[in-house]
């Protein structure tokens, strides 16, 4: 099956849309086919504010109208508990408040922008997207990372080489309580390391310290704004770890 097949099977649909590269271009997708597909962001304290920002824009520049939803995810005692299944809960708040504001507005068919190359297994997250009925075309119609990406570029979308960025409360251990100061501590920190320039890499929290992964060759960059890093870093962590073995 082809996009443009599963769109004619699917004309009217809700997209759970996170402005990165593949929620992006299954929206150019769909819209290229002529559904009719709505992306609906859902904002919460798990997504850093240039999530939003680059949702806002990808909108924009296909003339699409964007819905932000605003959930609080740690409200559920389940999800700021932290346990190995948390993206299980997460997903049923976030789709369960897609799901009842998509059929307000008229929408049944619910997306999401899970790709080939996603390895289902027992994760958590595929089994409630499962459970809610949410359909991901890209995994349908076999699409991998790598051809969304050649393709994105080919489309003309800016989000195309965009790294992956995993939800901010990934960065928090299994089993340790989420905060809403942990999350906020992670996106500052991470936010810094992007202003310098640093991408694909992960600011994880290690009891009081932070513990940086990065690729192999950013670790010269790294050092050499040692001083400038430890002394913003410190602001939200006791100590500055590097992590020589572990890539995000």
């Amino acid at each position: 099956m082809t996009l443009t097949e599963f769109f004619h099977e699917h004309p009217k649909a809700a997209l759970g849309f996170s402005g990165g590269v593949d929620s992006s271009f299954l929206l150019w997708a769909g819209r290229q086919a002529g559904a009719d597909i709505h992306p609906y962001y859902i904002k919460t304290a798990f997504q850093p504010e240039f999530e939003h920002q680059d949702a806002l824009r990808l909108c924009r520049e296909l003339g699409a109208e964007l819905t932000v939803l605003e959930l609080d995810a740690l409200a559920d005692p389940r999800v700021a508990a932290n346990p190995a299944n948390r993206c299980y809960f997460c997903k049923v708040g976030l789709f369960g408040t897609l799901s009842r504001r998509a059929l307000a507005d008229g929408y049944t068919v619910l997306l999401d922008g899970t790709n080939a190359s996603d390895d289902a297994g027992d994760r958590p997250g595929m089994k409630a997207l499962q459970e809610l009925q949410v359909l991901s075309p890209l995994r349908l119609c076999g699409l991998t990372k790598a051809e969304i990406r050649r393709q994105s570029r080919e489309a003309g979308l800016f989000t195309w080489d965009k790294p992956a960025y995993a939800c901010l409360a990934t960065r928090i251990p299994t089993g340790e309580e989420i905060t809403l100061e942990k999350l906020q501590d992670t996106e500052k920190a991470e936010g810094y390391l992007f202003s310098l320039g640093f991408s694909d890499f992960r600011v994880r929290k290690l009891g009081n310290s932070a513990r940086i992964q990065l690729p192999e060759d950013q670790i010269p960059n790294l050092m050499a704004h040692r001083r400038e890093i430890l002394t913003e870093l410190k602001n939200y962590y006791k100590n500055v770890l590097l992590d020589l073995e572990v890539r995000p």
